[in-house]
């Protein structure tokens, strides 16, 4: 099982060029304590997660030939969620019945995780590791995800080669980002943090923001081919988020490991 090879908790070097931008740790760390308020800093991520959460779910179900509305349609899937941050994704899919493993360059973050995930009576084995601080172990999984990471992390190519070095051959990675397009800087940089403050400002880099095309040319060589690519969009009459065919601002990608 692949978390048996994460029980060893001891920080390895990596001789890589680290993924980790000490800025954007530095943003998240200073409001970790929020990560469990759905009111708070991290208020866009909890309206998001119903969304997140059916997508991801649909697709692994679908590709590894599960029921999707079954009770733990993940049971027995070896799963990583990479930049975990407090655990808004990993609990629930734990709930679905994976083996849950969560990654984060922040300390506080996966401090947040832990204590959150004992609270709520899950196991879930946390880390604070890059995801290159794994390539020299033998754990793959089944399912890796990186879920609006990409857009923070230090150096792209880097961070992608070893993401997918976790996936083992058949598996699936799930990504969710955001698109660099003229859209996504009104919407999703001056909207979302000067105009309606949703996210704290300096929360993103729209220079930083990756497009589909990016994203599949810098996991081929590594391969894992992207199948699925599906919209995320706000509602303002509903006020609520749904998948969509716009990939024009947030954006889902589902790929398989060759």
């Amino acid at each position: 099982m692949a978390q048996t090879a994460m029980k060893n908790n001891q920080q390895h070097p990596s001789t890589a060029p680290s993924t980790a931008s000490p800025e954007e740790i530095a943003r998240f760390t200073a409001i970790a304590d929020a990560w469990w308020d759905p009111a708070g800093d991290f208020a866009p991520l909890h309206q998001l997660n119903p969304v997140r959460l059916e997508f991801i779910r649909d697709h692994i179900a679908s590709h590894f030939g599960r029921d999707a509305l079954a009770t733990q349609p993940l049971n027995g899937l070896d799963i990583i969620d990479i930049g975990c941050g407090g655990g808004l994704l990993a609990e629930p899919m734990r709930r679905m019945g994976a083996t849950m493993t969560g990654i984060d360059a922040g300390k506080k973050n996966i401090d947040v995780a832990r204590l959150h995930a004992e609270q709520s009576g899950l196991s879930i084995d946390y880390h604070h590791r890059l995801p290159e601080d794994l390539g020299s172990e033998k754990a793959r999984y089944d399912v890796v995800l990186n879920m609006e990471v990409v857009e923070h992390v230090a150096d792209l190519d880097v961070f992608l080669g070893a993401a997918a070095n976790l996936v083992r051959p058949g598996g699936v990675m799930v990504l969710s980002t955001l698109n660099r397009t003229l859209k996504s800087l009104a919407l999703a940089k001056i909207g979302a943090e000067y105009i309606l403050r949703w996210l704290p400002v300096g929360t993103h880099d729209w220079r930083k923001f990756v497009r589909p095309s990016e994203l599949a040319a810098g996991l081929k060589p590594y391969g894992v081919d992207i199948s699925k690519l599906k919209g995320m969009t706000f509602s303002p009459i509903d006020r609520d988020w749904r998948l969509s065919q716009d990939l024009g601002v947030n954006y889902l990608a589902f790929g398989v490991k060759r």
